[in-house]
């Protein structure tokens, strides 16, 4: 049973290391959502600044650049209204992140995350160890869970053996009230 303890408590703290890494990336995440949301704001607003020069409103701008027979300004125009539409979603998630709180965080992430962003805090992910009380509760959590089910596995496995070769000897034991020989004595006999 001792080496039931030690692989539980090995697989436990690589739960926690883990687990842990879940807060870890949401920071990472939040970073990164804060600079693309920063440089939307210039871009934006360098657009609502031509606007204005021109007396327009950001709507009307966009609208007369919709209606431009050149491409190019059309384009240039889609390209604009979706900048300005994802600073509007951007800013939208970053609020329900700073709204969920330190422990659901990683949870809200899940499900707002921006998937460029997410891609790309994902690719330049470096893994740390937290200390923050989200990041300590997630690796107690992943400690907890894997600890328990590795010595549960281990508790499970001996006493299903012990089970086992307790059916197999009633088993053969059984057999030879019945028929007065068993693969033990079948054996002896022929040595003799």
């Amino acid at each position: 049973m001792a080496l039931a303890r030690i692989a539980a408590m090995g697989m436990g703290l690589a739960g926690a290391l883990a687990a842990s890494q879940g807060p870890e990336f949401a920071q990472q995440y939040a970073q990164r959502l804060g600079g693309a949301i920063d440089e939307l704001e210039t871009v934006v607003a360098r657009f609502d600044e031509s606007a204005a020069k021109a007396g327009l409103a950001r709507e009307e701008a966009l609208a007369r650049l919709a209606e431009n027979p050149e491409r190019l300004v059309r384009s240039q125009g889609e390209s604009a209204s979706l900048a300005a539409a994802r600073l509007e979603r951007l800013r939208a998630d970053a609020a329900r992140l700073d709204e969920a709180g330190d422990f659901d965080r990683v949870i809200t992430l899940m499900r707002v995350a921006d998937a460029e962003i997410a891609r790309n805090a994902y690719l330049a992910y470096r893994p740390a160890v937290p200390v923050t009380s989200e990041g300590l509760l997630a690796a107690g959590l992943g400690f907890a869970l894997l600890w328990l089910l590795t010595f549960g596995a281990a508790k499970g496995t001996k006493h299903a053996g012990r089970k086992g070769a307790a059916m197999v000897r009633a088993r053969l034991a059984k057999r030879r009230d019945a028929t007065g020989t068993g693969p033990f004595k079948t054996w002896r006999s022929e040595d003799a």
